[in-house]
């Protein structure tokens, strides 16, 4: 019964760092997942611009060329990255969810 005191305890802790705002919804604030037109071009033009890399001879090239190219590809992983939007979990909040699954289950 101790033990429980002290879940029931860390846990009020825990959640009363967490801030609480009550507003009301006007209804205003509706975001879209969907991709617009113009991102899905730009996404379409950064796979067209990455197929060409791969296929460019890159022996004859001299190392600045090569890190210009690679700078390039970089920026564009990261755009597309960016732009496919999604939910990602790190192992951090996995286990604090599971724990608190645990806890209350």
């Amino acid at each position: 019964m101790k033990n429980f005191k002290v879940y029931i305890a860390t846990v009020a802790l825990a959640f009363s760092f967490f801030p609480v705002s009550l507003k009301a919804d006007t209804g205003n604030n509706v975001k879209t997942t969907e991709p617009t037109k113009n991102t899905q071009i730009r996404a379409e033009l950064l796979i067209n611009r990455l197929e060409e890399i791969k296929d460019i001879d890159k022996s004859d090239m001299n190392s600045s060329e090569k890190k210009e190219i690679r700078k390039e590809v970089r920026a564009a992983h990261k755009e597309l990255k960016e732009s496919s939007g999604g939910v990602y979990l790190s192992v951090g909040a996995i286990l604090l969810i599971a724990l608190l699954l645990i806890l209350f289950l």
